[in-house]
């Protein structure tokens, strides 16, 4: 529908012939469990009167449509999602009265009822172009305005949103009682899509912090169901480091009055910078036993949202082709903030071991693009609102900090800032801000690291002389053929030896790397060290490769090597090597069994297990598979019985080993710990973990559906429906298989359902029941992004691609099918991907053969 995909060239069209005054938009939340009143009233000017533009409104029964004071017939003013207004004059004013639908997959204003108590929560989520499904807008990020709403709702409900919460007066005429109105203040000038609503019987906490410009009141709201697991002192006192942080770093107070943060049900990503109203996944507020890795990572979210105040909020991008710089920035600038205001220092370790890894594998995918993408539309966006965005864009910024200069580049920012308060600006405006601030030209370095995309390869090469020193030393670059940019890094070279039965870092050397080949005439003469790393303190956005030295030196020792960020990068060339099949899968199992009971490193700890199981189940040759999945299995069970009782390793190495199981003496532990006959000191088997074990046994085929429905039972809330779902599909017969896929293509099924469904159907080693699958995913993937909407849909064909079967023949048959499909560009790009994979897969088997 164009109506829905507004291009670039359309919205510069409209930002160039109106400037919005205001939007008051009244909403009551009382009409029924389907629809909601909208009542849209917009001020605007018009720099040519007598133009003609349009308005926004998604999925509506539209009412009543005045443009001053004059009525539109709704019948033929309002179609395919817009409305036109004809005759603009100089001031305007829109009055749009209409019903408008509420969500059930996370877009939009989401409805969702609590299974535990029936009590009802309501939420908005506006990113990308969504708050034209709540209210008429004008939707794009350049067309800012200030926003005063005003919201009918029941009177024992909580309504937050971007300006304080005020006191709601009761609503007694006719018959009303029961209802009442909260109007809120107007809103600093925002987009459209950083505005929020959020609205039902959630439970309610507030702080205050108490800043260097002013007190900042803090919200924390969660379900009634979670609020045993609201464990807000904790977000509290990171909320307020975060605070002091930013305020301090970004030399500007924050702009937008209160900071509340709603842990809400059913939601599609990790949380939206809504200003002054954020809202959190609530997985964040978990009820079991989970890693350090996941309290980091939660405090990464915290920390991003936060940044995205200033960076997104404050100062808006002017369109989506600035999406990259909005996420890259919030991404590097949590992290930052992690290592040096919280208790989770070594923040840079889990970004290399975990998330950088994220931004790698995007970048070597046939779907790669470069970090600043050429968003021409909103459909273009959403396709290109990945992992580039996120992990290689932050990852470049880390660089850039590195090549400018810490101070320069806050100098920059600090003035960017100022410059463009509650406005919007474009990259170009914050790239004349650091090259003034820090003296550097950067318009080639935006070149070749923003507008080119593919990751580059670098390998010591070197000559040695009779005594073991170098004669001479080079670091060579490559690129991928298709992506054949060779850049400027600058990079950390660390020269380790083994002393004392410890690798220790004898020397460091920084330098610039450029072109195919740089002669490093620092390290001639050096005496070769038993572990050289290129990369080392983690500058640099690149593949790094070990020399046969180093590469022995750590399959054997690399838990002797003391630093964490120094292992992280060990352990991110030894599995980038695998995938790219220059390490076999049976040495990157081997080198994880040997040293990760001695990591310490809490992404570390979680992370490298899911990879090794991956080599195992995915990269090893299929003739020795059964013996690598065996000594995969003991050697788990093995990290299991020696990890410290209660430690995160533990934990770990008990859900890694409950999913490879596959052996009698494995499904004897899995049932022992479900049913208390077998304990492990320490391990408390909680309801998640007890969902983890019957998941496995369901997956093996040593459970059916009455263990299933007595551990929902046991666990009757909205979690525990969806990991029930989860096992279910998980079951490997014919009749799970068919009846779990035709519920995720089920638009009914709720958004969270259906992801937990789409992770656990098609699995590794269920090849009879997933093979009449491949047909089945490539007849959805013409329609299930139309039928289920984009992110469902999404979900559904980047994770349900049946890798599980890979081989040659699929390859040949997706295809054949991406050669004649006309399914959307989208559909098509997960297809591709999942096609990338399989292959990537089949190389690696070779090597391991």
């Amino acid at each position: 529908m164009p109506g829905t995909n507004l291009t670039r060239d359309e919205a510069a069209t409209r930002a160039a012939l109106l400037d919005v005054t205001s939007y008051s938009i009244d909403l009551d939340l009382t009409t029924g469990d389907k629809t909601f009143g909208s009542t849209t009233t917009i001020r605007f000017t018009a720099t040519e009167p007598g133009a003609e533009t349009f308005a926004d409104l998604v999925d509506a029964i539209v009412h009543e449509i005045t443009l001053n004071g004059e009525s539109l017939d709704p019948a033929t003013a309002y179609a395919d999602s817009r409305i036109t207004l004809p005759g603009l004059q100089a001031e305007n004013e829109l009055v749009v009265r209409a019903d408008c639908t509420y969500s059930h997959t996370g877009e939009g204003l989401h409805r969702f009822v609590d299974p535990v108590d029936d009590r009802v929560y309501l939420y908005s989520q506006f990113e990308v172009p969504d708050a034209r499904r709540v209210f008429t807008t004008f939707e794009q990020p350049d067309l800012k305005a200030p926003f005063t709403f005003t919201v009918t709702a029941f009177d024992h409900w909580k309504v937050v949103s971007n300006s304080p919460s005020p006191e709601p007066e009761p609503l007694d005429e006719a018959g009303e009682s029961g209802k009442a109105v909260w109007s809120f203040a107007p809103t600093k000038p925002m987009s459209t899509y950083i505005t929020a609503i959020v609205a039902g019987e959630y439970h309610e906490v507030q702080h205050v912090y108490h800043g260097k410009h002013g007190d900042i009141p803090l919200g924390h709201y969660c379900r009634q169901s979670l609020v045993e697991h609201l464990d807000v002192d904790v977000l509290v006192e990171l909320t307020q480091q975060s605070f002091a942080f930013f305020e301090e770093q970004f030399d500007y107070p924050y702009p937008f009055g209160k900071y509340d943060q709603l842990y809400v049900p059913e939601y599609n990503m990790g949380a939206m910078e809504n200003a002054g109203c954020v809202t959190l996944r609530d997985e964040y507020l978990p009820r079991s036993r989970q890693p350090r890795s996941f309290y980091e990572f939660r405090a990464s979210v915290i920390t991003h949202e936060m940044a995205h105040m200033w960076f997104g909020d404050l100062v808006t991008m002017q369109w989506w082709d600035d999406l990259w710089l909005n996420e890259s920035f919030a991404e590097w600038a949590c992290y930052w903030c992690e290592a040096e205001a919280t208790e989770y220092t070594d923040a840079w370790t889990g970004f290399t071991n975990a998330r950088k890894q994220t931004g790698y594998r995007a970048d070597q995918l046939p779907s790669t693009h470069p970090i600043a993408a050429d968003n021409v539309d909103l459909h273009a966006v959403e396709v290109n609102f990945d992992m580039i965005t996120y992990a290689k864009g932050a990852s470049v910024l880390k660089q850039l900090v590195a090549w400018v200069g810490l101070d320069p580049f806050l100098a920059g920012l600090r003035q960017y800032f100022k410059d463009h308060e509650f406005g919007n600006a474009t990259f170009a405006d914050l790239l004349v801000a650091l090259e003034k601030a820090s003296g550097r030209e950067l318009q080639g370095w935006a070149q070749e690291w923003l507008q080119t995309a593919g990751v580059n390869t670098l390998t010591p090469s070197f000559e040695l002389g009779a005594d073991g020193t170098y004669d001479a030393f080079r670091i060579v670059q490559t690129a991928a053929p298709e992506q054949p940019t060779l850049r400027r890094h600058r990079l950390g070279i660390g020269l380790y030896d083994d002393v004392d039965g410890r690798l220790v870092r004898r020397e460091y050397v920084e330098v610039d790397v450029e072109g195919a080949e740089t002669v490093i005439p620092e390290l001639a003469g050096k005496q070769q060290p038993d572990l050289l790393l290129l990369n080392d303190n983690d500058h640099a956005f690149a593949k790094i490769r070990l020399d046969e030295r180093s590469l022995a030196t750590v399959t054997s020792g690399l838990s002797k090597l003391d630093d964490s960020l120094a292992r992280a990068l060990v352990w991110s060339a030894a599995w980038d090597m695998t995938r790219d099949a220059e390490m076999s899968a049976t040495d990157f199992v081997h080198l994880v069994l040997a040293n990760i009971g001695a990591e310490t490193d809490a992404w570390g700890v979680t992370r490298i297990p899911t990879y090794a199981a991956l080599a195992v189940n995915a990269y090893s040759a299929p003739e020795h598979r059964a013996a690598l999945r065996d000594e995969w299995e003991s050697g788990l069970r093995e990290l299991l019985l020696a990890a410290e009782p209660g430690s995160d390793h533990q934990l770990t190495f008990a859900r890694s080993y409950a999913a490879i199981s596959h052996g009698e003496q494995a499904f004897a532990d899995l049932e022992g710990l479900l049913d208390g006959s077998w304990s492990v000191e320490g391990l408390a088997v909680d309801q998640d973990l007890r969902w983890v074990l019957v998941t496995a046994l369901a997956a093996a085929g040593r459970s059916g559906e009455a263990l299933i429905e007595a551990e929902l039972e046991r666990d009757k809330t909205i979690a525990g429906k969806e990991k029930a779902a989860a096992a279910r599909v998980a079951q490997p017969t014919p009749e799970a298989k068919a009846e779990g896929w035709r519920a995720i293509l089920d638009p009914g099924t709720p958004n969270e359902t259906c992801r937990e469904m789409v992770f656990s159907i098609f699995r590794y080693g269920q090849d009879d029941v997933v093979q009449p699958f491949l047909e089945q995913y490539l007849e959805a993937a013409d329609t299930v992004i139309d039928t289920l909407g984009f992110h469902k849909g999404s979900v559904v064909l980047e994770f349900a691609f049946p890798k599980a079967i890979g081989s040659p023949e699929l390859l040949e048959r997706v295809d054949a099918w991406l050669a004649s499909t006309d399914a959307p560009k989208g559909a098509v790009r997960y297809v591709n991907e999942g096609r990338a994979d399989v292959a990537r897969a089949l190389a690696a088997q070779a090597k391991d053969a």
